[in-house]
C-alpha cells in the first residue's frame, strides 16, 4: 500500500487530520518512555506521526526511534521522518535508505537542491521501497519568506514567480506524496492548493504555538495538520489533541 493511501485510510478510520509531531517532549530522563506515553494517550485523535532529528539523536535511529515507529505502526499510524533532506544526490540516497530501513513510511525533503543529483535518488529509493516523499514548499516560521518567498525565474517558463509556487509545480512534476505549507500562512495554502488541484495533499505545521489556526488551514486546502508542542507540552495532551482535532472539523 502506498504512503498516500495509508494516510488516507488512517485519517478516515480515526476521523482526524492531525499528525502528531514528536519533535519536542517534556523534559524527561527517559524520552523514549515519555514519547510512548504521549503517543498512546493521543492515539485516538491523530492519523499519523512525525519525528524530527531532536528525538532521533538521543534515542538512536535503530534503537529507541525504531521502537517508537513499531509502536505507531501497531496503532495503525503511518510515520514521517522530518529530516528535510537537503544534500547532494549520493548522500541523499543513503539518508533516505537508512530512514526507510528503520521503518519510516515517508521522508520530508527540501526541493532547493533540485532534481538531477539532488532529490532524484530519494524518489527512486522511495519508489523501490514503496515509501513516500513530502516536499517543503513553504515553512511555518516567520523568516520563511527569506528563502521560500523569493521571486525567482521559473526555468520552465522564463517568467518571474514566487519560489514556493515553483516548488509546488515541481511537486507535481516529481509526483511527490505530499507538500508542506505552514498553517501560519493560509493565503499561501490557497495558492499552492490551486496549483496542486487536490492531486497532492498539503501538510500544514505551525498550529497553536506558532499561531496557525487549524480550521483556517483546512478551509484553505490543507488535508493534514502537523501539531507538536500544542499537544506534547500540554498539561493534558489527550484533551489538547481532541480539541485541536475537533476545531479542524467544526
Amino acid at each position: 500500500m502506498s504512503f498516500k493511501l495509508k494516510m488516507e485510510e488512517s485519517a478516515e478510520k480515526k476521523d482526524s487530520s492531525i499528525v502528531l509531531a514528536l519533535d519536542q517532549i517534556p523534559e524527561s530522563k527517559d524520552p523514549y518512555r515519555k514519547s510512548i506515553e504521549i503517543l498512546e494517550e493521543v492515539n485516538p485523535y491523530i492519523c499519523g506521526l512525525k519525528i524530527n532529528h531532536q528525538l532521533v539523536l538521543p534515542l538512536g535511529l535503530f534503537d529507541g526511534t525504531r521502537k517508537i515507529i513499531e509502536k505507531a505502526h501497531n496503532l495503525g499510524l503511518p510515520v514521517i521522518m522530518d529530516c528535510k533532506i537537503n544534500d547532494v544526490g549520493y548522500t541523499n540516497r543513503i539518508i533516505a535508505e537508512n530512514y526507510f530501513r528503520a521503518g519510516f513510511d515517508s521522508v520530508i525533503a527540501n526541493p532547493f537542491v533540485g532534481w538531477e543529483d539532488g532529490l532524484q535518488p530519494v524518489f527512486e529509493v522511495a519508489e523501490k521501497m514503496n515509501r513516500g516523499v513530502i516536499l517543503l514548499v513553504y515553512m511555518s516560521h516567520k523568516s520563511a519568506w527569506e528563502g521560500y518567498g523569493q521571486k525567482v525565474q521559473n526555468p520552465n517558463t522564463n517568467s518571474i514567480e514566487m519560489q514556493y509556487l515553483v516548488f509546488a509545480q515541481k511537486a507535481l512534476m516529481w509526483n511527490a506524496d505530499g507538500v508542506i505549507v505552514g498553517a501560519t500562512y493560509p493565503e499561501k495554502i490557497r495558492e499552492v492548493y490551486r496549483i496542486l488541484g487536490g492531486k497532492i495533499p498539503i501538510y500544514s505545521p505551525g498550529v497553536g504555538v506558532q499561531g496557525g489556526d487549524a480550521k483556517a488551514a483546512i478551509d484553505a486546502g490543507s488535508q493534514y495538520l502537523i501539531v507538536g508542542r500544542s499537544i506534547t507540552l500540554s498539561n493534558n495532551p489527550k484533551q489538547s489533541a481532541r480539541l485541536i482535532r475537533n476545531s479542524a472539523k467544526n
